[in-house]
C-alpha cells in the first residue's frame, strides 16, 4: 500500500517561483503525513495559459525548473508528478508533458499529451503519439495521462493493458465540466479496473475559471477522495490488492476481443 497525495491549487501564470513555493509546501505537508507521492495539476509550475506560454515562456529556463522540482522531491523524500511544456520531436513544436520523479528526485517516467483540447492548446502545442508507459513505483504498476487524454477510453485502456494499476492524471479542467471528475473518471477507473488520480487547478488563471473537483477513484469505481472548488490536499491509500480483486471478479481485460473490435471498426 502507498499513501497518495494530490494537490489542487491556483497557479500564478508565468510566476514559477510562486508556483514552486506552493508545490514545496504541499510536498512538505504530504511527506509529513507519510505520503509516498504527490500529484500536481497540468502545467502547474508555469500556470495554465497556452497562448501566453507560447508567446512569453523562455524554454531555456526549463532545465532549471526541472532541477528545482527534483530538489523539492529529494529534500522532502517524496515522489512527485509535475507537468511542463517541452520541445517535441520537431524542435519548433511543443508538447505538454508530465514527469514522475522518485523520492531521490530521479526521473522514472515521462509522458507527452496525445489529445489536445480546444483552440488555444492546438495553437500552442502539438499532440504526441507515444502510448502511456508503465513503471513500478513503490510496488505499484504506475502510468500517466494528461487531462483530456483520460476522457478517451482507448487511452486509459492502453495503460491498463500494459499493466497499469495506478493512473496519474495532471489536469486543467474548466468550470462547467463537472461530469468529468464526478462520472467519467470513476467510469474509467471501473472499466479498466485501476486507481485513477485526477489533479486539477482551482480558481482563475489567465482567461480560465477552473472547476477544482479533483478526485481519486478506486478500481471498482469507488470514490476514495474528492475536493471541492478551492485549494486542497487530498490523500488516499492506494494498493494492488483491490486492483487484483476487481480484475478477478469481473475479467474485463482478459475477456477483451481486440481482433473482433478491429473488424468492427477498421479505423480504430
Amino acid at each position: 500500500m502507498m499513501l497518495l497525495s494530490l494537490l489542487q491549487a491556483n497557479a500564478s501564470v508565468l510566476d514559477v517561483d510562486a508556483n514552486l513555493r506552493v508545490i514545496d509546501d504541499a510536498a512538505s505537508r504530504a511527506a509529513r503525513a507519510g505520503a509516498g507521492l504527490l500529484l500536481t495539476p497540468e502545467l502547474f509550475p508555469v500556470g495554465y495559459a497556452p497562448l501566453r506560454l507560447h508567446a512569453e515562456f523562455d524554454p531555456s529556463t526549463l532545465p532549471g525548473i526541472r532541477a528545482r522540482l527534483a530538489e523539492i522531491a529529494a529534500r522532502h523524500n517524496i515522489g512527485l508528478v509535475y507537468s511542463l511544456p517541452a520541445l517535441g520531436n520537431d524542435q519548433n513544436a511543443w508538447n505538454i508533458t508530465a514527469t514522475l520523479l522518485d523520492a531521490a528526485g530521479k526521473e522514472v517516467l515521462n509522458y507527452a499529451k496525445v489529445h489536445l483540447f480546444g483552440p488555444e492548446e492546438h495553437k500552442a502545442f502539438v499532440g504526441a503519439q507515444e502510448p502511456p508507459a508503465v513503471v513500478d513505483f513503490m510496488g505499484i504498476q504506475t502510468s500517466m495521462l494528461i487531462c483530456y487524454d483520460v476522457e478517451f477510453p482507448e487511452a486509459v485502456r492502453a495503460a491498463a493493458t500494459r499493466g497499469a494499476e495506478l493512473l496519474l492524471v495532471p489536469t486543467a479542467l474548466s468550470a462547467g465540466f463537472d461530469n468529468v471528475p464526478q462520472v467519467l473518471i470513476r467510469a474509467r477507473a471501473l472499466e479498466s479496473q485501476l486507481n485513477v488520480a485526477y489533479a486539477n487547478h482551482s480558481g482563475h488563471e489567465d482567461v480560465y475559471d477552473f472547476l477544482g473537483g479533483s478526485v481519486i477513484a478506486g478500481p471498482d469505481g469507488s470514490l476514495l477522495a474528492a475536493a471541492g472548488e478551492s485549494a486542497a490536499l487530498l490523500f488516499a491509500e492506494i494498493g494492488t490488492d483491490a486492483v487484483k480483486a476487481a480484475r478477478e471478479e469481473v475479467p474485463y481485460l482478459r475477456e477483451r476481443r481486440p481482433g473482433l473490435y478491429a473488424q468492427w471498426d477498421p479505423q480504430a
